[in-house]
């Protein structure tokens, strides 16, 4: 029995020492700076780990993981990593290029012969890396409130990127696309016979030991020491949200996971591809991904310390006071993550975090960055705090002023005018139907996704989510010789950007 105590004091002892050479901001204001920044953004929970020299030399919890038991975050308390899961994803496909069963150069009608873009040319030349790389010429978000939360299957996201139309060029423009993850990550079942879910679980969750992390959001609310989801957008006040079912889209950010176990895939990271002495991951695989497939911007931040952003397999890469830097984040609702590991500096670090309507996760990880690697002193949480404050304060004024339109006035039209089945090509039928005073839309992609239209007046009405993730708007229909044509829906531009135009049916 004294082995085992002598190892586990051996390694209590060396993670002393180990948090001893950390920088002054770590030892001394870490935590004071995290719980003024719960308080500052209105954040009930995070968790952080910070890999250095090996060691994981912090992992705690900060704030709580549900705002009614009051139950406290600690470093196995589970968050939606959502894109984070995009690094996972195409690191399975660089150690499949690296063992020769597929190449990353492969076009993707290779895999799916029938498979198409908006384009013809472009679905001719569309290669893994491609998919991989963001720059399909379409716009950031873009279809994703057709496929985010939906009852689609992966194959019928797959068949509806036909219709995405491109705003930009292919191959020379960045656009953040999540379906285009979702069609490379279904090649690693065509090549290796195992789902998406369970390659990832056999090739990278177990080796690694992430024995509390999962592939798939399904069942995440029945599971142990799991966080609530949480908004504060549009009105300011903290909202529950449910959680996100995005297993359709699950190369693209369906991963559950831990500060404890996240802590290990980013240890693996730091040691080209080894944990625990063991080779998980080929290094030729890692540097596939890190390699620069598009570039997002080649100008100097006016903010940070940083001349570039590129993006490789599923991770973005800049410098940062001259260390190369690699990093994701990662958006569901409720929840606002990320992920970065710097090799040359031996240090990575992950924040997970269950209100998805601040900054202060991003804020707390350049306070981190700039502590390692000599960043003069800027309180960047601040910086920032203070311009969200006054979008966020215009935000919420907006919507209670749209809410105190609402007098029950009587539209232009009788409410069985506006009432019917309306179309949009891409997402496909809506129902709008008379709920008492009110109108009731019904999404017919989305389970339980409606949305309330109130009439206020000028011919506006006040569109509200059930889910408060999907925001608060005005709308306005359409009208010709007292016939209603068409409106427009707007979602929260964490969603997608543009709004979707649904023409009335006869």
């Amino acid at each position: 029995m004294k082995k085992p105590v002598l190892f586990i004091l051996f390694n209590f002892f060396a993670v002393t020492f180990a948090f001893a050479q950390q920088p002054s901001f770590i030892k001394d204001n870490l935590d004071t700076y995290i719980q003024q920044g719960l308080k500052d953004w209105n954040l009930p929970g995070l968790a952080i780990a910070i890999v250095k020299d090996g060691k994981t030399v912090v992992m705690r919890g900060y704030g709580v993981k549900d705002i009614k038991t009051k139950e406290p975050v600690d470093e196995n308390t589970l968050f939606m990593i959502a894109s984070n899961s995009k690094l996972f994803t195409g690191t399975a496909l660089a150690q499949l290029d690296v063992d020769k069963k597929l190449s990353l150069d492969d076009k993707i009608t290779k895999y799916f012969p029938d498979y198409s873009v908006y384009d013809a040319n472009t679905t001719a030349l569309l290669t893994i890396k491609d998919l991989l790389g963001h720059h399909l010429g379409t716009k950031t978000f873009q279809g994703d409130f057709t496929f985010w939360n939906t009852l689609l299957s992966r194959q019928e996201i797959m068949n509806r990127m036909k219709l995405l139309k491109p705003s930009m060029e292919f191959r020379l423009s960045y656009g953040y696309c999540n379906s285009c993850f979702l069609t490379a990550g279904q090649v690693i079942q065509q090549v290796t016979g195992k789902p998406w879910e369970t390659y990832i679980q056999d090739s990278l969750l177990t080796p690694l030991g992430m024995t509390n992390t999962y592939p798939l959001t399904t069942g995440m609310a029945e599971r142990k020491d799991v966080s609530k989801p949480y908004t504060s957008a549009f009105t300011g006040k903290l909202t529950e949200l449910p959680y996100d079912q995005i297993d359709n889209l699950a190369p693209a950010g369906s991963i559950v996971s831990c500060v404890k176990d996240v802590a290990k895939w980013l240890t693996m990271q730091l040691d080209s591809g080894r944990f625990e002495g063991k080779q998980i991951v080929p290094w030729k695989a890692l540097q596939k991904t890190r390699d620069q497939n598009t570039i997002v911007s080649s100008r100097p931040s006016a903010v940070y310390p940083i001349h570039f952003r590129g993006y490789g397999l599923g991770v973005f890469e800049a410098d940062y006071n001259g260390k190369l830097i690699f990093w994701h984040t990662g958006g569901a609702d409720g929840f606002v993550t990320n992920t970065c590991f710097v090799p040359e500096a031996k240090l990575a670090i992950t924040i997970l975090t269950n209100n998805d309507n601040q900054s202060f996760f991003e804020a707390l990880r350049y306070q981190i960055l700039d502590a390692y690697l000599g960043v003069p002193y800027i309180d960047r949480s601040k910086a920032v705090l203070k311009a969200f404050n006054k979008d966020q304060g215009e935000t919420v004024k907006k919507t209670v002023d749209m809410q105190a339109r609402v007098k029950r006035k009587l539209p232009a039209l009788p409410l069985t005018a506006y009432s019917g089945q309306y179309q949009n090509t891409l997402y496909g039928p809506i129902e709008i139907s008379i709920n008492k005073k009110d109108l009731l839309i019904k999404f017919s992609e989305h389970k339980d996704l409606t949305a309330t239209l109130q009439y206020m007046d000028n011919d506006e009405w006040l569109l509200t989510y059930n889910n408060a993730a999907y925001g608060i708007f005005p709308l306005k229909f359409k009208t010709d010789s007292k016939k209603v044509i068409s409106t427009e829906i707007k979602v929260n531009d964490g969603l997608e950007y543009d709004p979707y135009l649904f023409t009335k049916q006869d």
